[in-house]
């Protein structure tokens, strides 16, 4: 529920005396020279209540991609707040697919309940919310899930919602049977030769995803890494060079798409784990979550809610030396104006994290009501509890405050008390932000 902040009955009864005076004077009576807006009193005349999402849903206009972060990857109040988006863009704005920072191949299984009913989403996110992901195994998203599957029930007749991993962590064994149902069904002729290819590197019947990924990552050495990703785009070159169906029917040419897709998500993963540069590999790892959610956009049409880290969805890095270029830098590049992304913050409260990189279960951690000199002790000043604000039409003594960098919480895997600096008019278009979170419920 959002509350306005109380206003005091002295400065209701001076707001009151001012609409009179104004509207006494007469236009050659001379008026008080009125004090400059300070950026709290213009954030307070920009800001619209969270309680009804019809503004934010006006802010969104015609984009066909929105992406939607995060302070942190495990806050209660995050997740349900996706969900209630995504919910009123679908049936407000025509919005279908729902994508997640998650592996491709992830995505596919998900898809398949949420448009088919085939398998138990419960258990497909304990088999693959793992290592990174290991934060996306929540209650919450199970709903988010569920929901959707019942949407798609009720309404037999119109376009089915959709689920869609756009990350290259874990390259599962969906994506493997995809391109081997593909070369069966078109391309008998280069089945042996592809599946030569994939022989060492399709993951195990029952592969976790989470020691997969750690054996991948820390269990090869540089050379096997390589080798791994040589075989794959070898795969991947001679599907999109050869490949193609021997019919040029729709139906056979969607099928070739799906493949060439899947195969480059398989490609996409052994790719990234074969940098040895980490600040490189995040780079190609953003540009592969860009590509894979625009080619979504392209084949299977709608419109996408993108649910990821405020860091990825974002234009401008708060830590370039590390994370180059955004995965919001990459879509607005290719898309211009139909991606707009949409900034999370908060005050206070609890999340969950890892407390390092080698400790194996996540603790909650508590979160102090913003110092001073970050961004959300300011936005914590604005009169409504919860409240999105349109940066790119914000008052004058609004923008320029939102365009200036400030320490500003953000947590993803791990806990740290480093706030990177971040000018959240120069990362997002839309600006959401929530007094307090309560850390999600990992399942």
């Amino acid at each position: 529920m959002n509350q306005a902040r109380p206003i005091s009955r002295r400065l209701l009864g001076l707001a009151t005396a001012g609409v009179l005076t104004a509207g006494v004077l007469g236009s050659g009576t001379a008026r008080a020279k009125t004090s400059p807006v300070g950026p709290v009193d213009a954030l307070n005349r920009s800001a619209r209540p969270l309680g009804d999402l019809t503004a934010l849903g006006h802010m969104v206009g015609g984009a066909r991609i929105v992406g939607l972060g995060e302070a942190s990857h495990s806050a209660h109040e995050f997740f349900t707040l996706k969900h209630r988006v995504f919910r009123h863009l679908v049936t407000t704005k025509g919005f279908r697919s729902f994508a997640l920072e998650t592996s491709w191949s992830t995505g596919l299984r998900l898809d398949a309940y949420v448009t088919r009913g085939i398998g138990d989403p419960a258990q497909i996110m304990r088999d693959d919310f793992q290592g990174q992901y290991a934060f996306w195994n929540t209650q919450e998203y199970l709903d988010l899930i569920h929901w959707m599957r019942r949407y798609n029930l009720a309404h037999p007749g119109r376009p089915q919602l959709r689920f869609v991993g756009n990350d290259l962590g874990f390259p599962g064994k969906a994506a493997f049977d995809q391109v081997t149902a593909y070369l069966t069904a078109h391309r008998p002729d280069l089945a042996d030769t592809i599946e030569t290819s994939y022989q060492s590197l399709r993951p195990e019947e029952n592969s976790q995803a989470g020691e997969w990924m750690r054996t991948q990552l820390f269990g090869k050495s540089a050379e096997e890494q390589k080798a791994d990703a040589e075989a794959a785009s070898h795969a991947l070159t001679l599907l999109r060079e050869q490949g193609r169906p021997n019919g040029d029917d729709r139906r056979s040419q969607e099928a070739y798409a799906w493949a060439v897709q899947n195969a480059t998500a398989i490609t996409q993963s052994f790719t990234g784990y074969a940098f040895e540069d980490f600040p490189e590999r995040m780079r190609y790892r953003d540009q592969a979550m860009a590509d894979n959610t625009a080619w979504w956009l392209q084949h299977q049409g709608g419109k996408i809610l993108l649910a990821s880290n405020n860091g990825h969805i974002a234009y401008v890095s708060d830590n370039p030396a590390e994370f180059p270029e955004p995965t919001g830098s990459f879509l607005r590049r290719s898309l211009g104006d139909e991606y707009i992304n949409i900034g999370l913050t908060f005050n206070q409260g609890t999340v969950n994290a890892y407390p390092d990189f080698t400790t194996p279960q996540p603790k909650t951690y508590t979160v102090r009501p913003a110092p001073e000199n970050h961004n959300e002790n300011t936005l914590d000043k604005v009169h409504y509890r919860d409240f999105t604000i349109d940066m790119r039409t914000a008052l004058p003594a609004a923008h320029t405050w939102l365009q200036a960098a400030r320490p500003t919480r953000s947590y993803g895997l791990y806990w740290s008390n480093d706030d990177p600096k971040t000018a959240l008019g120069r990362s997002y278009d839309i600006l959401i932000h929530l007094h307090q979170v309560e850390a999600a419920h990992l399942r």
